[in-house]
């Protein structure tokens, strides 16, 4: 039976698969009735970082304390890695083809083997090529479209879903690497780095004014309620990829597709067929048997534990 120490990681990495999957409806609700992307975005994640406020004193205590093991330069890594892959998830979710989005945004794990072993010396064993096989033979199952060709982008929302992808794989590494900050230090950089990413964009699309104008007390009620979500999420994700390997971790997030195929079935009326269930079955053994997944180091019992 896992031990608590293990199953606390396991549930905040599943904790954030489950909210990234849902996440897609109430930005597209918010975008129906007029508010953009970038707007919801921002908003929400300034929220969150409203909510976790109380927390920035230690974050920034434990920045300067930690300076001289260039803390500021790993956290810049990561406001900027996971800044782009949350904001860059929303933009191609909300204006591509959401499935095959998600396909490119989930070639992280291939990523997340080269960034580990450059940034951290993490090396697979023969087990975890398997489960990885596993994981991205599911994906290719539900989501893959033989008319479309190969899952190469298509479009703008496609490579910014590829990005993403890289970029998520790029700030799980980073966490684990800069394991001397605190969670409440990483959480913070994430949420600032998505808020701060979205404003240029935000800037140059122009409407700002008139579209916060027109923002109703039910849309308010939707952006508070995401901003909280996500706080809580950011800081449970943080805690989690801080006390595991990030091959794990990435292993541990595919989980996302499986909700976001269930979801798109009950709140888009979009109907799962005999292969999307085949490939969430094949998903999801990859993530029950991703506790066997451990090459790391023999000293991997590290600092964020």
């Amino acid at each position: 039976m896992p031990s608590k120490q293990n199953l606390m990681p396991v549930s905040g990495v599943l904790c954030g698969a489950l909210v990234w999957g849902l996440i897609w409806y109430p930005y597209r609700v918010l975008q129906d009735v007029g508010i953009s992307g970038a707007l919801a975005a921002l908003i929400t994640y300034l929220l969150a970082m409203l909510c976790g406020v109380f927390m920035l004193p230690r974050a920034w205590r434990e920045l300067r304390l930690h300076k001289g093991n260039g803390a500021y330069w790993w956290a810049a890594a990561l406001v900027l890695s996971a800044g782009w892959s949350n904001f860059g998830y929303v933009l191609a979710v909300l204006h591509g083809e959401v499935m095959r989005v998600l396909l490119l945004f989930y070639l992280a794990p291939l990523w997340t083997i080269l960034f580990s072993y450059w940034l951290l010396g993490e090396r697979l064993n023969r087990y975890g090529y398997l489960i990885i096989a596993l994981s991205f033979s599911g994906a290719l199952i539900m989501l893959w479209e033989p008319h479309l060709g190969l899952p190469l982008p298509q479009n703008l929302s496609e490579w910014i879903g590829l990005s993403a992808g890289m970029s998520f794989a790029l700030s799980n590494v980073v966490s684990r690497r800069s394991a001397h900050l605190s969670v409440a230090a990483k959480s913070n950089s994430v949420l600032f780095g998505t808020a701060l990413l979205t404003a240029p964009l935000l800037w140059w699309q122009g409407g700002f004014s008139s579209q916060l104008l027109a923002i109703d007390a039910r849309a308010w009620l939707i952006l508070a309620l995401l901003g909280i979500v996500l706080c809580a999420t950011s800081f449970a994700v943080q805690y989690a990829l801080t006390s595991m390997s990030a091959n794990r971790a990435i292993i541990l997030f595919l989980f996302e597709l499986v909700v976001a195929a269930a979801s798109s079935y009950f709140l888009a009326d979009e109907t799962m067929q005999l292969r999307d269930w085949l490939g969430a079955m094949l998903i999801i053994s990859a993530t029950l048997l991703s506790g066997r997944l451990y090459a790391d180091r023999p000293c991997d019992t590290d600092s964020g534990a």
